[in-house]
């Protein structure tokens, strides 16, 4: 994908370039054909194809997040599995290193 965009931004490059040294043309149509058949699209089009990959990324990243959690659940307890309430109203022994405190102003 990468030698398509390279390749891409040649020729427009190459387009600008004689824009700018056409007797009609003039160094800032060249610049606003480059950008405007360049990278400006080349960017959307760029950005729409990688929407799987991202999504694959975001899913790899939540997978390996939940991995070491589900990890620490999965430790033993005394007296009741972790992760199961006992009725005392305390966190389960393995979830306690996952939890913050939270600070309550007096």
């Amino acid at each position: 994908m990468l030698i398509v965009a390279l390749g891409w931004i040649y020729v427009v490059a190459m387009a600008a370039i004689a824009e700018a040294l056409s007797p009609q043309g003039t160094v800032l149509g060249a610049i606003f054909t480059f950008l405007l058949y360049g990278p400006l699209p080349l960017a959307v089009v760029l950005y729409l194809l990688g929407t799987p990959a991202r999504k694959r990324a975001l899913r790899k990243a939540e997978a390996a997040s939940a991995t070491p959690t589900a990890a620490i659940g999965a430790a033993p307890a005394a007296s009741a599995p972790c992760g199961e309430p006992d009725g005392r109203g305390h966190a389960p022994a393995g979830a306690t290193a996952a939890i913050t405190p939270k600070r309550e102003e007096p």
